[in-house]
């Protein structure tokens, strides 16, 4: 397993390399290089002598208890061979094809707002994996096998009570909160040196904990994080001179990322505790919405939190002597938190941005098991903006043809945004009735935090499913009241409700 996860880290050298500094021309070949290495490390996973070491490591720990490090690592071999050995060589191929195309005509045609452009593609993608959902299994919903590859035991069924809440609970508030006046945010569209921002993004991130001799912080077009062992977490953010939020908020955001991998338990490395077997990355996380946890934790209840920029405001000052002379840390906190819903998920504020997620994986599902036809995408997904945001779309760019997943041929992750948020709230609240937790928040030393967070849920990198490590952290499994707790608190607060 320390050669798959070997062979996986270099892919992820190479995908880190190709989007921060490989030239364009070298695209072409690139793509053909990580997929050499995506099919090594299948290959290598699935072989007949995997299978020998596999049953004779089982044979050899049959005395040890379910819930040793050993047979753990045994049972995640065992369900990721289970898992290649359902889908066909073909099927992959066609897969891997289509998302080399798709990326193309999805990019035209949404330059040139031209959804039927992409349609025949989209019709094409659904059908792939609808195929793909058959060779997996599911129990009840087609949509259900997809999502296990990012977000294992998460189903249809599971997730349509928790949306209900989060509309009940935020659609007032988020209401409400458009009725009041909103905080000034000018002054953080004054000029904001670049390389400024970045090392003040830098000084953020190892203020949180991110350890910058296991680390780096590169630019890109769309930030990102990638491991290559828990000795090698590199993060990525993007600037504009005249938004500050960006870098800052995306260095944060993908710092939490880097924790997560940077605490996992040394004795993890090069094992499948440390990898996804069965989606074949290099991630550390049990789930990619637990890994989103950690990012939504550390750049908004952290991050976005009055307390942090009481302690902060100084060295932001520092930084920006010039732009700050005037602004004070209540404003700056009450600014970095602006509701201003929009058109685009990724720009999406915390108290809106879930509306974009659950639309998506709604979607997805009844594309999945066939309610939703791709020809009407454009009209539902137009009205439920309007539903949801309040808003009109004007052009397919702005609205369906936004996001880059589908081109790829991805379905079945979009769940996991939700899911970090909800999880976050629910380990901060758990982590901070700690006293040492709360005074370290309150006082700007995120040292208690960090250790809890690496005794809760870094260390233990993929040795137990989602709802098990809530349970051991939380004393119970997702929960939405705390998250949706936390924002009422805030934006209550922010918007004098």
């Amino acid at each position: 397993m320390g050669q798959v996860n070997d062979l996986l880290n270099a892919k992820s050298v190479l995908s880190w390399d190709a989007r921060v500094m490989m030239p364009r021309g070298g695209a072409e070949t690139r793509a053909k290089q990580v997929a050499t290495l995506s099919v090594l490390a299948r290959d290598t996973l699935v072989a007949d002598e995997t299978r020998r070491l596999l049953d004779a490591a089982q044979a050899e720990i049959q005395s040890k208890d379910a819930d040793s490090v050993e047979a753990t690592v045994c049972a995640q071999v065992r369900e990721a061979l289970d898992y290649h050995d359902r889908i066909p060589a073909e099927l992959i191929r066609r897969r891997t094809e289509m998302g080399s195309i798709g990326q193309e005509i999805w990019a035209e045609a949404r330059a040139k707002d031209d959804f039927a452009m992409f349609a025949p593609l989209l019709a094409d993608t659904v059908a792939l994996n609808r195929e793909m959902a058959e060779h997996i299994g599911y129990a009840e919903h087609p949509y259900d096998a997809l999502m296990y590859r990012f977000e294992p035991g998460e189903t249809v069924a599971s997730l349509q009570p928790l949306f209900g809440r989060l509309r009940e609970a935020l659609r007032p508030l988020l209401q409400t909160v458009m009725s009041r006046t909103a905080p000034d945010v000018e002054f953080l569209r004054r000029p904001f040196p670049v390389d400024e921002q970045l090392a003040f993004g830098r000084t953020m991130a190892q203020r949180l904990g991110y350890d910058l001799d296991r680390g780096r912080l590169d630019t890109t077009v769309h930030p990102f994080e990638v491991s290559f062992t828990r000795n090698d977490v590199r993060i990525t953010s993007r600037t504009n001179e005249n938004w500050m939020p960006m870098c800052l908020f995306g260095c944060l955001h993908e710092a939490g990322h880097a924790l997560y991998e940077q605490n996992c338990d040394p004795a993890f490395t090069r094992t499948p505790l440390a990898t996804d077997l069965v989606g074949l990355y290099a991630v550390a996380g049990v789930s990619f919405g637990a890994h989103e946890s950690q990012s939504r934790l550390f750049e908004n209840h952290v991050g976005r939190s009055r307390a942090f920029w009481e302690a902060n405001f100084g060295t932001a000052r520092d930084a920006f002597p010039e732009q700050l002379a005037d602004v004070d840390a209540e404003a700056f906190w009450r600014g970095v938190n602006r509701v201003a819903p929009g058109l685009i998920r990724v720009e999406a504020d915390e108290l809106s941005y879930d509306f974009h997620i659950m639309l998506r994986v709604d979607i997805e599902a009844g594309l999945i098991d066939g309610s939703l036809k791709v020809e009407d995408l454009p009209e539902i997904w137009n009205a439920r903006i309007r539903q949801d945001l309040g808003l009109e779309v004007p052009n397919n760019r702005m609205g369906v043809l936004q996001d880059v997943h589908w081109s790829s041929g991805q379905i079945g992750t979009f769940c996991n945004y939700t899911i970090g948020n909800v999880m976050a709230g629910q380990l901060y609240e758990a982590a901070t009735k700690d006293a040492d937790v709360a005074a370290g928040v309150a006082a700007a030393d995120y040292g208690p935090l960090l250790g809890w967070m690496v005794k809760n849920v870094h260390q233990h990198g993929r040795r137990y499913e989602r709802n098990e490590l809530l349970r051991r952290a939380t004393g119970r499994t997702l929960d939405p009241e705390p998250y949706i707790a936390q924002l009422t608190q805030k934006y209550s607060e922010i918007y004098g409700i």
